[in-house]
């Protein structure tokens, strides 16, 4: 006897298979989901982790966690003033040293913070390749010298000191156009790289609303004594100053050039000025050597009464000037050199005893 014929096949209906398909999808990624909600039950409030690729869950296994800062921490650093340091700088040799130096300690502030090194001249290749190796976010500026300088005899016997204090006036200026040219709020703080500073000088700067200023210890050429220029405070109202040159008495306000600090907003917006009849704020370079400093404070202020003192009080050294240059050393391309490299003393080769 033959067997029935099989009844026909119903077919699976669309919502049927969608519900199915569903079902099935949920339950292949709930062993990742229990894994994050495990993960994230044993970590600190503070702490947020981060994955480099979420993609790679699939086939490798689990990638490493990167920490990213708490919220609070973050915004934090946004509220935090951008520092503007302005350096001057030229070919030399000790130019890699100071640079060196100085990079060193911008590295160890609090960020964020800009370094406008600028050059006398063209920029050259030497100085590109530090500031790249520095660890510092930079920019690298140059100051053309103008064909009447570059035209000038120079003549025995007189000192060539005012020309570098001309360059030095026309690179922060230089600075200073990039500055107001882009308009980057923050504080704007010169300092030569000649010059030692202490980190704590850096987390004042941050406090200055307006303009703020400091004594500097400034070690004398040859003498063992050291001079010591700046305000007097009383909490942060500058109430005098230090200052032991009789012949810079005429000077308004005794401050060295590494000695204060201001909000770049000065420099484009005149409500914010102390002194408002300065429409263009820049240092003068046809000023005195040793009024250069006073010459463009005036523009910014138009007494004590619009200075802050940094810290309060103004019982801490933060930077000291030193003399360090050598007139007599030769500057050397790359700061490398080729020459004289062989040895004065070659040692002996000892002869092995034959055993």
């Amino acid at each position: 006897m033959a067997a029935p014929p099989c009844p026909p096949r119903r077919p699976i209906s669309a919502p049927c298979f969608i519900l199915c398909f569903l079902l099935g999808f949920v339950a292949g990624l709930f062993p990742f989901a229990h894994r994050h909600l495990h993960l994230d039950l044993h970590l600190p409030a503070s702490t947020i982790l981060v994955r480099e690729d979420p993609s790679s869950l699939v086939d490798t296994p689990s990638p490493p966690m990167l920490p990213r800062r708490a919220p609070a921490a973050a915004a934090e650093e946004e509220e935090r003033k951008l520092l503007l340091v302005v350096t001057p700088t030229r070919a030399r040799p000790l130019q890699a040293y100071y640079l060196r130096r100085l990079a060193h300690t911008l590295r160890l502030a609090p960020s964020p913070l800009l370094w406008l090194v600028v050059e006398s001249g063209a920029a050259t290749r030497d100085t590109a390749t530090l500031l790249r190796g520095c660890g510092v976010m930079y920019r690298h500026l140059s100051s053309p010298i103008p064909d009447a300088l570059q035209d000038r005899p120079r003549r025995r016997g007189r000192r060539q000191d005012r020309p570098a204090v001309d360059s030095r006036a026309r690179q922060r200026n230089t600075a200073l156009d990039h500055i107001e040219h882009h308009r980057l709020h923050g504080i704007v703080y010169f300092a030569d790289e000649d010059n030692v500073y202490s980190l704590d000088l850096f987390y004042h700067l941050r406090d200055i609303r307006s303009f703020g200023t400091w004594p500097v210890a400034t070690l004398a050429p040859g003498k063992s004594k050291t001079i010591l220029q700046g305000p007097v405070c009383e909490g942060s109202r500058v109430v005098g100053w230090h200052t032991t040159d009789r012949s810079k008495n005429q000077r308004r306000f005794h401050v060295d050039m590494s000695g204060f600090a201001f909000n770049s907003s000065k420099l484009w917006d005149a409500k914010n000025r102390g002194h408002q009849a300065w429409n263009y704020i820049r240092q003068l370079d046809t000023a005195k050597e040793g009024f250069q400093e006073t010459a463009f404070i005036e523009q910014l202020v138009e007494d004590e009464t619009h200075m802050e003192g940094v810290p309060p009080g103004c019982s801490k050294i933060m930077n000291f000037h030193l003399h360090l240059e050598d007139k007599n050393a030769i500057y050397l391309n790359g700061w490398q050199t080729t020459q004289n490299l062989d040895a004065i003393i070659p040692l002996e080769k000892e002869e092995k005893p034959i055993l």
